[in-house]
């Protein structure tokens, strides 16, 4: 593999509870290249979904290092990391986290205009027009359905061109067959845009769909830490 877009090493996560400390992430390494597609998948409780935010630096590690396109994640301040994402990274939910007061138009344009974009607009009703919701750059995330308004938060993503695209369980909420159509277009913004994607799903159909599979257990990457080293076992 070239230098890598994403790399963790040691990674390590741990979160207070009232029962005390829980060890999330339990000393991660794993590398992602550029262009790849990336299933990861694992139980619940297995830490999938921390991975995600770890790497998109949602979540601050306790221990070790998370770099992306070269940038030390972990020594960037909350400030810093949010312009990183910003200029670099499209998160897509199971939660489609729309603004309700915004039409969809406004909540593709947001984070272009937050970016300085003078063409913020034009750009959101492109992207808009590309996930099928020509018809509805009007509308309020209330009046759109479930699929819609996850159209809305994959336009939402990426519309900034982002390097890298994360997607945590982003057909959960929805049926079958409008999860399916979710997916088509996830993956063919990926061969549009040439983003670097990594998708946690349960869904092991969808898994085998990308280029490399990362299994997660307990917390630790049990395979698929990188697509040219022997996979990691589990504890």
């Amino acid at each position: 593999m070239s230098d890598p877009v994403i790399e963790l090493t040691d990674v390590r996560l741990a979160l207070e509870s009232k029962a005390g400390r829980v060890e999330i992430l339990r000393g991660v390494d794993a590398r992602i290249g550029k262009g790849e597609t990336v299933g990861v998948v694992g139980p619940s409780g297995s830490g999938k979904s921390s991975l995600l935010m770890v790497m998109g630096g949602l979540e601050r590690a306790s221990g070790g290092t998370v770099s992306a396109l070269g940038r030390d994640l972990t020594a960037l301040d909350e400030d810093a990391l949010a312009r990183f994402r910003r200029d670099h990274m499209g998160v897509v939910f199971q939660s489609f986290h729309l603004i309700p007061t915004m039409t969809a138009l406004e909540n593709v344009a947001a984070p272009l205009e937050l970016a300085g974009d003078r063409d913020a607009f034009g750009k959101a009703r492109a992207e808009l027009d590309a996930v099928g919701l020509s018809a509805r750059h009007d509308h309020y995330p209330a009046q759109l359905s479930g699929g819609e308004q996850q159209r809305v938060a994959l336009a939402r993503a990426a519309a900034p061109r982002p390097d890298i695209l994360l997607a945590d369980e982003p057909t959960g909420n929805l049926d079958g067959a409008t999860g399916a159509s979710i997916m088509e277009l996830l993956f063919g913004l990926h061969e549009r845009h040439g983003a670097t994607l990594v998708l946690v799903t349960h869904d092991p159909g969808l898994a085998d769909r990308c280029q490399r599979v990362i299994r997660m257990a307990d917390g630790r990457i049990a395979a698929g830490a990188s697509a040219d080293a022997e996979p990691q076992a589990a504890a």
